[in-house]
């Protein structure tokens, strides 16, 4: 938490906040930032990490929702592709081009099916013909046109497909080839987007691992994880609690029932000869069921995904076996040449999408669109409650802004500061073309020492930020690598747990950070980390253990990774797509 939280709220009349924020996922974590720039002083609260809910469990792309064009939501499809495109902007350092391959397995298919979902029925998926996946594309590319960054679609035949995808079925006729984004470290860019906020207001604050303990009469208790309270008093409370909203509002004594999510599993295979033959490519097709799957390179491993299947319970929430036999079996059926076994699996995750309650037949057909009901101020309780539900990590700055005008508006406030071109934390002063970042990379290796490979390296990874993380007393140096991670340095870990508000040795490994994602964690160099951050943030031998055995907990229970003293091979780097 924020070293000032404490000091802060046990001076008398210093309890008085304008906003208080429950949820620290993306869409709080933007919330906090925009409201922030506008010099509301907010306080973001989270019972656990930024970024460590729902927020982590997402494709990692940044697209515009092609889907979405057959349910006619064409508004959602416009803004989904405008903010894909800003954040290419906005977030260099994570977020980049994704070539995407759609298999076509029939020339007319799915058309009459199209059009009833396009007026509204709720039938199930079906597939997609060369026709029909052409007007989609042409569409997609209309809707992507402001601010665009990337190349236009292509229409390919049987044999060019095969060729740009020498694995896929030779029961295809035909392949679509357009551009979305993909983002390498989600949670990371929801800690930044907090970062951001508190930097650009010194009154605004922010606090993990705080959990709410008791309300009464319009003040909220929450409890700090040394067992200290703080209670504040807001004017007013955004629940961005994600598929615990009407958890949180139940606890304020204002029952809802806006969330009726679903659950989206993951897995990510060690594969290096499918990693190679994408090519830096997506492959986005659907699954023999109907039900839209995806295949792609992330950081060295082939991401597989996703399920959508309606759940509620987000604590619990885990890639059961099912859903990994049915990844395995879509890709075998689309990719026939190659194997495909659960020896392959270096991690899995899922997590529940926040979205609207709903009657739909189908989970993919429930609206990834967002609103923002409000609940008013009623006897016990003087501040509204302006719940964020649904919406799609894409299109969070969006979102954030719609609610923030709000804010200001019941504050009687104006904007003094768009966030549309604004960039996010490493993306600050991010080189914006070759020659840019090649003087970057001299600069920084010539003030810090390292070879150029390595500025390049953390560039990649932090964005500006490595500049700072080089230039920062430490002592530690960055000729001194992790255990089984050797791209890692302790220097890293160090910077990190001193200034990016750690509290547990899992925010380090699992969102900080992408070690545990990647399958670059062994115990040896699990330890190696506590050591480091235990130095850093004074924790005592059975403090240092316990964080060890609560990560190693969490990686078997959550992600099907038993930590041994062996990792997964060093991924071999992927050339990066041209983004024109």
């Amino acid at each position: 938490m924020t070293p000032d939280l404490q000091q802060r709220f046990s001076n008398p009349g210093e309890n008085d906040i304008d906003v208080l924020i429950i949820g620290a996922g993306i869409n709080g974590a933007g919330l906090f930032r925009d409201l922030s720039l506008q010099g509301v002083n907010c306080l973001i609260v989270d019972k656990a990490d930024f970024g460590s809910g729902t927020s982590a469990a997402p494709s990692r792309l940044i697209h515009g929702g092609l889907k979405y064009l057959e349910t006619g939501e064409f508004g959602l499809v416009a803004q989904s592709t405008l903010e894909r495109n800003l954040l290419l902007k906005n977030a260099p350092h994570c977020v980049e081009p994704l070539p995407t391959f759609i298999p076509v397995f029939s020339w007319t298919r799915g058309i009459w099916a199209a059009i009833r979902t396009l007026f509204g029925s709720k039938t199930a998926p079906r597939s997609r013909g060369a026709v029909l996946i052409k007007i989609g594309l042409r569409l997609y590319d209309f809707f992507g046109s402001r601010d665009q960054v990337m190349p236009r679609h292509r229409l390919i035949l049987k044999k060019q497909a095969r060729k740009e995808m020498p694995h896929v079925t030779p029961a295809i006729v035909a392949g679509g080839i357009y551009y979305d984004a993909k983002i390498s470290r989600p949670e990371r860019l929801v800690y930044e987007l907090v970062s951001d906020g508190l930097d650009a207001n010194a009154r605004s604050l922010a606090a993990n691992f705080a959990t709410l303990a008791a309300v009464s009469e319009g003040h909220l208790t929450f409890r700090q994880p040394d067992g200290r309270d703080v209670t504040v008093a807001p004017k007013l409370v955004v629940n961005a609690a994600g598929p615990w909203i009407d958890h949180v509002n139940n606890l304020l004594g204002a029952p809802s029932h806006l969330i009726g999510g679903t659950k989206g599993s993951h897995i990510l295979l060690d594969h290096p000869e499918l990693v190679r033959s994408l090519n830096g490519h997506m492959i986005y097709f659907e699954a023999d069921d109907g039900r839209i799957c995806l295949v792609y390179d992330y950081l060295g491993l082939a991401l597989i995904g996703s399920t959508d299947i309606p759940a509620n319970d987000p604590d619990n929430v885990r890639c059961e076996e099912p859903e990994t036999e049915y990844f395995l079996e879509s890709v075998r059926s689309l990719l026939p040449t190659l194997r495909f076994d659960r020896d392959q699996i270096v991690y899995s995750y899922s997590g529940i999408r926040p979205l609207p309650a709903s009657d739909a037949a189908a989970p993919g057909l429930i609206s990834r669109d967002h609103s923002a009901p409000v609940k008013e101020p009623e006897s016990g309780r003087p501040f509204p409650i302006i719940s964020l539900v649904g919406g799609k990590w894409t299109t969070f700055r969006g979102f954030a802004e719609e609610v923030a005008d709000t804010v200001l508006s019941r504050l009687q406030r104006s904007r003094s500061q768009s966030t549309r071109y604004l960039a996010i934390g490493g993306g600050k002063a991010f080189p914006a073309d070759a020659q840019q970042r090649s003087a970057w990379i001299r600069d920084t290796a010539s003030r810090s020492g390292v070879a150029a490979e390595r500025a390049d390296e953390l560039l990649a990874r932090y964005g500006t930020t490595g500049a700072a993380l080089l230039s920062s007393p430490s002592g530690y140096t960055d000729e001194q690598r992790l255990a089984g991670a050797p791209r890692y340095s302790l220097r890293e870990i160090d910077w990190i747990a001193r200034n990016e508000i750690v509290v547990h040795l899992s925010d380090i490994v699992m969102r900080r950070t992408t070690l545990a994602i990647e399958g670059r964690l062994t115990l040896e160099g699990l330890r190696e980390i506590a050591g480091v951050a235990g130095a850093a943030l004074d924790w005592n031998a059975e403090r240092t253990a316990s964080e060890i055995q609560d990560v190693v907990s969490q990686l078997g229970r959550f992600h099907g990774q038993a930590l041994t003293g062996k990792v997964a091979a060093e991924p071999e780097k992927t050339p990066r797509p041209a983004s024109g």
